[in-house]
């Protein structure tokens, strides 16, 4: 397993009001060093948007628990997700997504790296992120909660470990 979070180039979009008109948004750069150096954050990693368990629980779930991971020194929550910017921002949105940052991998590049990358096409979906959470310190990944039984078109979707408590509860007694 790696032990650093890896370096790519994640393509946002943010609001820029300069740009006007119905969709004031530019495309935007972020760096694995944007996001996580000198900083501790917690990543949620799901199989994609609008899917049930992603939407219903797992997305949610950290929005909910966001201030208790903040107060447990989390500089900030990201969920990431192979979908691009679009899909992610309209998730969110739709949602209701108050506190979590949505990071899109549109090509898995992150995902890959980090060896999440899981074939879903027995669901139609391509490839796709395996379910994790993690800490991540100064890029540093500090404790990873991979549900268990990855593989390429897994007949089911575990979510048992992946959870904010299970995180939020190892922030607590691991300080």
């Amino acid at each position: 397993m790696i032990s650093t979070v890896p370096d790519v180039i994640f393509k946002t979009r943010v609001r820029d009001e300069s740009i006007g008109g119905d969709n004031p948004f530019r495309w935007q750069d972020v760096s694995t060093d944007d996001i996580f150096k000198g900083k501790k954050i917690v990543v949620l990693a799901l199989p994609g948007a609008y899917t049930p368990t992603c939407s219903s629980q797992h997305l949610p779930g950290y929005d909910a628990k966001y201030q208790e991971l903040i107060d447990q020194g989390i500089d900030e929550v990201y969920c990431v997700s192979v979908n691009d910017a679009f899909v992610m921002y309209q998730w969110g949105k739709h949602l209701g997504i108050k506190h979590v940052k949505m990071l899109p991998d549109g090509n898995g590049d992150f995902t890959k790296a980090m060896g999440m990358l899981v074939k879903k096409d027995n669901l139609g979906f391509g490839s796709r992120s395996w379910r994790y959470s993690m800490v991540v310190e100064n890029k540093k990944i500090i404790k990873l909660f991979s549900e268990p039984g990855q593989a390429d078109n897994c007949p089911d979707d575990p979510f048992t470990v992946s959870d904010a408590d299970t995180l939020l509860d190892y922030l607590k007694h691991n300080k």
